[in-house]
């Protein structure tokens, strides 16, 4: 049996870190404009997108992602990442290799409370793939928050699009590789990963629609 055909149609939900890994956490529900959480893509939005990367020596954080995600984690705020990993279901590696990825950005970023990873292909019809629901609706429920209080960021329409499918906010952190009708098409946008963080403690309204 492969990783593929062993995830049943589900997405893999990776185990946290070490205890005691884990920061302070906000209760959840307050009545802040504070988000009690914020799931964050991986590949464009946390570290440089490598197609089909499984070598954690390849990992390069972008620049800006260890002071946003600190700057959360000092507020409270519970993280998680959602990424979609069409590589296990190409065959060209299995769940061993994304957990040494995790681990690998994880001793670059922190920890980081849950990992929901789609291992499908499009054509699958799976309910996890992004721009489905379900990696959203999987890492909310693991880290015990609602969606409408769960923010999603990524670099792509889809990331967007499953954040919107679950309840949840969607920011679009835009780069060189995002489409530009996914930029116009996007309710809510931040230049970058840190700019995001920022305006979501202080809750100024992010830059909403239209050309960057």
């Amino acid at each position: 049996m492969t990783d593929r055909t062993a995830a049943g149609g589900r997405p893999w939900l990776l185990a946290p870190g070490p205890p005691g890994a884990a920061p302070r956490r906000r209760p959840p529900g307050s009545r802040s404009r504070v988000p009690d959480a914020v799931l964050l893509d991986r590949d464009g939005t946390l570290i440089e997108d490598v197609p089909y990367n499984a070598d954690p020596t390849l990992v390069r954080v972008l620049p800006g992602a260890r002071a946003a995600l600190d700057l959360l984690r000092a507020h409270g705020v519970a993280l998680g990442v959602v990424s979609n990993q069409s590589g296990v279901a190409a065959g060209r590696f299995g769940r061993a290799e994304v957990e040494a990825m995790r681990h690998r950005i994880e001793s670059l970023l922190g920890p980081l409370g849950v990992w929901a990873v789609c291992p499908h292909l499009a054509a699958d019809g799976c309910g996890c793939r992004k721009p489905a629901p379900g990696l959203v609706i999987a890492a909310c429920a693991a880290l015990g928050v609602a969606p409408d209080r769960t923010v999603v960021i990524g670099d792509i329409g889809s990331d967007v699009a499953a954040a919107h499918a679950a309840g949840a906010r969607g920011v679009l952190v835009p780069t060189a590789a995002t489409r530009t009708e996914e930029v116009a098409a996007a309710p809510l946008r931040a230049p970058d990963l840190l700019s995001a963080a920022r305006t979501l403690l202080t809750g100024a309204p992010l830059v909403a629609g239209g050309a960057p």
